[in-house]
């Protein structure tokens, strides 16, 4: 069973990973062959916008926050991915976004298997 602490952890990881995900989409825009991070940036946005509605669902204490926190984890390992593909090519924004929405896709999975039923 999840303990406040716990949840609002979750909370806190989904909105820092929404900023890093906005920060790392800006951050692409910038990058010389923007074609070439298409798939990124638009991953970065899918996840910014889960993340933040998974925050918003938890704070009400929803009754949907495992299914959603369930889908915002996909999310994040989706990002992640994407981002590590980049990071690898030496992107340091794609490489601080992968690790944050790693965590974050950790924290959801873990709050998703404690939720309350």
């Amino acid at each position: 069973m999840m303990n406040e602490q716990q949840y609002q952890e979750c909370i806190n990881a989904c909105m820092e990973c929404a900023n890093t995900c906005d920060y790392c989409a800006s951050a692409c825009l910038n990058e010389a062959n923007v074609a070439n991070l298409r798939n990124c940036i638009r991953l970065d946005l899918e996840c910014a916008a889960i993340c933040r509605t998974a925050a918003e669902v938890m704070s009400l204490n929803g009754r949907f926050s495992e299914q959603i926190c369930n889908l915002c984890a996909e999310v994040c390992h989706a990002c992640a991915d994407e981002c590590q593909r980049h990071a690898e090519m030496g992107m340091e924004h794609c490489r601080e976004c992968a690790e944050m929405c790693r965590k974050c896709a950790a924290a959801c999975e873990e709050m998703a298997h404690h939720a309350v039923r």
